[in-house]
């Protein structure tokens, strides 16, 4: 779901980047008010859940492949507002650091998986806690969240791909940038989601949270903890970095996941590309000579060594910058005066 750069025009990143600024403006404000300072670096650490989730690459029949967020899992533990501070801020490492997401389609990632995701998928979540009284609602309610906010997010990526060529042609009428309309990329971006990767959206959530719950740790909120003990804060620390390193050692499984996510092909790939059975055969002009921005290390790789111990590093480098970020946020960042 990671837009690539040059998929969309700048007008159409330019348009969508400025919807976010105020977005990230009242994030901020949020987590000021509603987010203890003690508590604001294990934003950090959530970041961190997100940012690996979205490294475990599944493979769909046909070819491409997709993967999970863990938005609605953000959400659900910290706030809406903070998930998408959080989700924005692992967005931003993996488009800089990793060529995960173009940068000028900076604003429309976030807007897609930092703002419809955890909202969508947190309302869906709160909507079933209120009418459901089982032992399993929390889990069931967030399994639902996370199934709906994926595919929402899926959508308004499809929607933002379909409107290209619509919008932007040159002169003999062929697509600037992404070449396919609504009636091609609703439906190829919705049959993963609505399948495989909505299912591992909801297998990533509900995991995470009932990992949590048994291991009383501090992450869960009090409404989601309610029915247990005061965790210990040592043994609950050692229960999620344990966790964040099983996730990192377990990144090189996102490599067995053959082909690459609809609407996230080199510009190569594009032109031999077949879509419904046929191929493009031509490259967008705009791909071609669009915004060019050479990652530190693309594709989670890193020079010089097998991808599988590239994608270890990579994960490390950036779970642990997800983690320092939000530590040092959390000294730089005061909490407004309650009186």
């Amino acid at each position: 779901m990671h837009i690539p750069e040059n998929y969309l025009s700048p007008e159409t990143c330019a348009v969508v980047g400025a919807v976010m600024v105020p977005v990230w403006l009242m994030a901020v404000k949020k987590v000021r008010e509603q987010i203890p300072q003690e508590r604001l670096p294990l934003l950090g650490i959530g970041a961190a859940f997100v940012f690996l989730a979205m490294m475990f690459n599944i493979p769909l029949p046909g070819g491409t492949t997709g993967h999970a967020v863990g938005g609605t899992l953000m959400a659900i533990l910290f706030g809406p507002w903070a998930a998408c501070l959080g989700i924005s801020v692992a967005l931003l490492v993996q488009a800089v650091f990793f060529g995960d997401g173009g940068i000028l389609a900076f604003g429309a990632n976030c807007f897609n998986m930092a703002c419809v995701l955890p909202f969508s998928g947190y309302f869906v979540y709160q909507q079933l806690k209120k009418r459901l009284s089982s032992a399993h609602s929390t889990l069931f309610a967030a399994g639902c969240g996370a199934y709906a906010g994926i595919n929402l997010a899926a959508l308004c990526a499809a929607i933002e791909f379909g409107i290209q060529p619509l919008l932007f042609t040159d002169g003999a009428g062929q697509a600037l940038y992404c070449p396919y309309p609504f009636w091609i990329s609703i439906p190829a971006m919705m049959a993963g989601h609505l399948t495989l990767f909505g299912l591992a959206e909801v297998v990533f959530t509900t995991a995470v949270l009932a990992y949590l719950r048994r291991t009383n740790a501090e992450l869960l909120p009090a409404s989601t903890n309610s029915l247990l003990s005061t965790p210990n804060a040592q043994h609950s620390s050692r229960s999620v970095y344990a966790l964040i390193a099983l996730l990192i050692v377990g990144t090189p499984l996102g490599l067995l996941a053959e082909g690459t996510a609809w609407g996230e092909w080199d510009p190569e790939e594009l032109a031999s590309q077949e879509v419904q059975g046929t191929a493009l055969g031509y490259t967008p002009a705009g791909m071609t000579h669009g915004f060019d921005f050479a990652a530190l290390f693309p594709d989670y790789t890193v020079a010089g060594l097998p991808d599988a111990f590239g994608y270890i590093l990579s994960a490390i480098l950036g779970a642990a910058l997800l983690i320092i970020v939000f530590k040092i946020a959390s000294s730089l960042i005061r909490q407004p005066a309650r009186y």
